[in-house]
């Protein structure tokens, strides 16, 4: 049958029974942002447990654009990139028992991938978007704001009081660790590479922002914290500064590495002196327990309005490549988006 689509269509029941394709992006071959194509796909249909949800925005991840480049050369063709979206339920599975049609949710996982105009998840994956955040700050809550609070809390183990320096403060992580950690009670030191971004850190609660530019800014450091170091530092291109970030850290410290791109040396003994810690993280190996909290803390703060997602940048979903390429350069102000 040929598609009688059309994309404002698609929230009517009665002309969804009648279309059998809808749009997403399609990566057949690992490459550079080229291989990202806008193409036709079947449209999908709930399992029990499922729901299935009319995408408005999705969220762009830089994991996205290591997964296209072949980072995981066993991810299996084609695919559908990305988890985090936002939009609407449309149907449920008969299993299905929190969520019904017309719903506001985001995603924290998908079946099918999350770059395309409807997107399924199981029930488990789908959060309640409160009415004041608009559907493009849904789309940036998942992996920018449940990274930062994992980063912050279950991995670094941050305490009221403390003081944490946030590298690259200024993009989807880092000025959502900035709330998170103004909302706990730390102390924050920011680093930005623009005086835009500066500007963007301290309006976001940033106590202390440096130019990450300028090359004595971490020496500005040890006076900000009179010479005791920070308690936790999170480290968002660990090749780049975790040689630095130990020298930087008080007795008892801890690195927590969110972001890499190759390989680094360090001095051990900078560790060794301070019984500082250097941690590994990764939000997919998040237990059901842990997503279960944070999603739970990050309802909460989302609802009364403490937090607060940044947009930088919307593209239309079929433009996803440029949206690749801008996620990779220099100079991020907040989360890049993808409107549905």
């Amino acid at each position: 049958m040929g598609r009688r689509r059309k994309p404002a269509a698609l929230d009517d029941p009665a002309f969804r029974r009648h279309v059998d394709l809808v749009k997403a992006i399609r990566v057949h071959q690992f490459g550079d942002p080229k291989v990202l194509r806008w193409e036709d796909v079947p449209d999908l249909k709930p399992g029990r447990t499922q729901i299935l949800i009319r995408s408005r925005a999705v969220g762009v991840n830089p994991v996205e654009t290591y997964l296209r480049s072949g980072a995981n050369p066993k991810l299996a063709l084609p695919y559908t990139p990305g988890t985090d979206a936002t939009g609407e339920v449309i149907a449920c599975g008969g299993e299905v028992k929190f969520w019904s049609p017309g719903m506001r949710v985001y995603t924290s996982g998908t079946v099918c991938g999350a770059y395309a105009e409807m997107v399924l998840c199981e029930e488990t994956d789908a959060h309640p978007l409160p009415e004041p955040l608009s559907f493009a700050q849904g789309a940036a809550v998942n992996i920018p704001f449940a990274t930062a609070y994992r980063a912050l809390f279950q991995r670094g183990r941050a305490e009221p009081g403390e003081t944490v320096l946030i590298h690259g403060a200024t993009g989807g992580v880092g000025t959502a660790a900035i709330q998170l950690a103004r909302n706990a009670g730390l102390k924050i030191i920011g680093t930005a590479g623009t005086a835009e971004g500066e500007k963007l850190a301290r309006q976001l609660g940033a106590h202390h922002v440096l130019n990450h530019r300028q090359p004595d800014y971490l020496s500005q450091i040890m006076d900000i914290t009179e010479g005791c170091g920070v308690n936790v530092i999170l480290e968002m291109l660990a090749n780049v500064n975790l040689g630095h970030d130990l020298g930087l850290l008080a007795k008892n410290g801890r690195v927590v590495v969110i972001g890499n791109r190759g390989k680094v040396e360090l001095d051990a003994r900078d560790a060794m002196i301070r019984d500082a810690d250097i941690r590994g993280m990764l939000l997919f190996n998040a237990t059901l327990q842990e997503k279960t909290a944070i999603h739970a803390a990050l309802g909460a703060g989302l609802a009364n309005g403490t937090l607060q997602p940044v947009i930088g940048q919307e593209f239309p979903l079929a433009d996803a490549a440029r949206a690749h390429e801008r996620i990779m350069a220099p100079g991020a102000l907040g989360k890049i988006i993808l409107m549905a």
